[in-house]
């Protein structure tokens, strides 16, 4: 076998394996999308892990999740401690129920460039993101995305799809720490009541922050 069709065969090769490769991306920016566009309301349970650089869990913590696009979730930690994080479409409301305590935030600002974007917000939210490959390990379709803002707090976000659902979730942070979430008893695009995504300030709490007033829509 002369070096010319070698060579011919290694550069076929390279050119499979390429080929290969942008078939996987393209899926896992369909993945993405798909989970932005088709899924309206979801529910379920989450168990969250805190890994620090050298692989230690640092934390573990579960509770319940509740989405309703665009921009309304639940997400109340109830192991080991519990905390309330409810997005009502304005504000974003943070209760700790140990400290009685609640911080609120402008929703937008809040959560700009964050993971937390791709799971309460619509397509547009990959305005902020660049994708940056697809990766298959065992039963799930792993899709990185690295926020546009270097100065978001995040390095890059997995998003982990099995049988074409998004079921888990990895972020990794400038402080080279690994959250991994891992979604259990998925419900998708069944009626949520929309009293969930309300928050209520409890009197008898001290509230830190000011709430911001949504704009009226001239009709």
């Amino acid at each position: 076998m002369t070096r010319k069709i070698i060579l011919l065969m290694v550069l076929a090769l390279d050119a499979n394996v390429a080929f290969a490769q942008a078939s996987i991306d393209d899926r896992g920016e369909n993945l993405v999308k798909d989970f932005l566009t088709d899924v309206i309301t979801l529910e379920g349970r989450f168990e969250q892990s805190l890994i620090d650089v050298g692989g230690a869990i640092i934390e573990r913590t579960s509770g319940t999740l509740a989405i309703e696009r665009p921009m309304r979730f639940r997400w109340l930690y109830t192991e080991p401690y519990e905390q309330w994080l409810v997005a009502d479409g304005v504000n974003i409301w943070s209760y700790d129920l140990d400290l009685e305590q609640v911080t609120v935030k402008a929703q937008a600002e809040a959560l700009a460039n964050t993971p937390a974007l791709l799971l309460g917000s619509s397509e547009n939210a990959l305005e902020q993101f660049d994708f940056d490959g697809t990766t298959v390990e065992e039963v799930v379709t792993w899709v990185r995305l690295e926020p546009k803002d270097k100065n978001s707090g995040f390095d890059w976000v997995e998003l982990g799809f099995i049988e074409n659902q998004m079921l888990r979730m990895v972020f990794f942070d400038n402080l080279k720490q690994t959250t991994l979430i891992a979604l259990h008893d998925v419900k998708r695009n069944e009626p949520i009541d929309a009293a969930r995504f309300e928050f209520v300030v409890p009197d008898d709490v001290d509230l830190v922050g000011t709430p911001a007033v949504a704009e009226a829509v001239d009709h």
